[in-house]
């Protein structure tokens, strides 16, 4: 968010840059009033959105207080301290979008660089509805539970970026102000949004050995190559997890399955879980659904799969099949996904759980 540090400025360049809008500001409007309309100095064009005040540890000098008015009112959300200008984005000559949860209502606004273009999308993006209908808890928004369980309240969202799928928004970065009700005390609430996804744990028995199939993916975010389980983004909200999977499958293995030969590991979760795993909750929604497939192959599959670059290149996938066997999966691969379904399949296994694996699989891509 683009902020003006008040400690930086002299009141000359503020009044230059500024005009009569942080006048206007300090002498008039506090937090939540409407947004300052009919800008005339063109510094200001890229401006021309919502500002309000927010708490910073910044130190105003005297000199700047009588440009600002000795008794300007300025208002905080939290704590004592002094504030700074901050550029919220919503409708450029409008208010910010409110919306309703559970009841109450909060804002929405966009930081410098999004536009309302982009700001409409992201509210309305399945990653962004799915988080928002998350929220919405029985007992209230992110209620503990039990009957002493602390309340919170959703006041605002920030839209700090949107990334784009071609048609579709694919990712959504935004911060989420969320309060404690009681103490008042603000939950750490930086989001990256990027909605479900599906894993398969795929064992493949051949002559008495268990194998399981791991692809090498370069991953930019950790600088560096990973194994790890096939997996994909749902491309929508239609929550085909298994058929998304066995699509999957067949881009980065080159084995064609059937969508009734897969497991639903997740499923076996307790209901309060929503039989999902979440890798990373402190920081992404991402949640994912293990699936199972196991098949019967002979010796030539296990060779032919080993080593073979597969995935959509043009979609920037750089993958290389790996059949390692079961036993050392533990120790082979850094990948949650891979460490957790083997723990769900493995006490599947010990409560007898699973049905018989089916026959050989279909190679398509070989």
């Amino acid at each position: 968010m683009r902020g003006l540090s008040c400690s930086s400025l002299s009141p000359l360049i503020l009044q230059k840059e500024l005009g009569s809008v942080l006048l206007l500001v300090a002498l008039k409007r506090n937090a939540r009033s409407p947004p300052v309309k009919n800008f005339h100095s063109a510094p200001l064009q890229s401006l021309n959105r919502r500002i309000t005040w927010s708490t910073t540890d910044c130190k105003v000098p005297e000199s700047y207080k009588g440009f600002w008015g000795a008794q300007a009112h300025m208002s905080s959300m939290a704590g004592e301290g002094m504030q700074k200008a901050v550029v919220r984005g919503g409708d450029a000559m409008g208010p910010p979008l409110s919306l309703s949860i559970n009841g109450g209502s909060f804002e929405v606004v966009a930081e410098s660089g999004v536009s309302d273009t982009d700001l409409r999308k992201a509210i309305e993006s399945v990653p962004f509805q799915r988080w928002l209908e998350n929220m919405k808890g029985p007992k209230g928004i992110l209620t503990l539970g039990g009957s002493g369980g602390a309340r919170c309240s959703l006041r605002h969202v920030v839209i700090q970026s949107v990334d784009m799928f071609g048609q579709r928004v694919g990712f959504v970065k935004f911060k989420a102000e969320v309060f404690d009700d009681l103490t008042g005390a603000k939950l750490p609430g930086i989001v990256f949004a990027r909605g479900g996804a599906v894993a398969i744990l795929m064992l493949l028995e051949c002559e008495g050995q268990k194998y399981a199939v791991l692809t090498e993916q370069a991953r930019v975010p950790v600088g560096r190559t990973i194994l790890e389980l096939p997996a994909g983004m749902l491309d929508d909200d239609d929550g085909d997890f298994v058929g998304t999977a066995a699509r999957e499958v067949e881009e980065e293995t080159g084995i064609h399955i059937k969508t009734s030969e897969l497991v639903d590991l997740t499923a076996l979760l307790d209901e309060s879980t929503g039989c999902r795993i979440f890798p990373s909750p402190g920081g992404s929604d991402e949640e994912i659904t293990l699936l199972l497939y196991r098949g019967y192959v002979k010796q030539e599959v296990i060779s032919s799969l080993q080593g073979q670059e597969t995935g959509l290149r043009d979609h920037g996938e750089l993958i290389k099949v790996h059949v390692v066997p079961y036993n050392t999966l533990w120790r082979s691969s850094p990948d949650a996904k891979a460490l957790a379904a083997i723990a769900l399949y493995e006490m599947a296994l010990k409560l007898n759980l699973l049905p018989l694996p089916p026959n050989a699989p279909e190679l398509s891509a070989l």
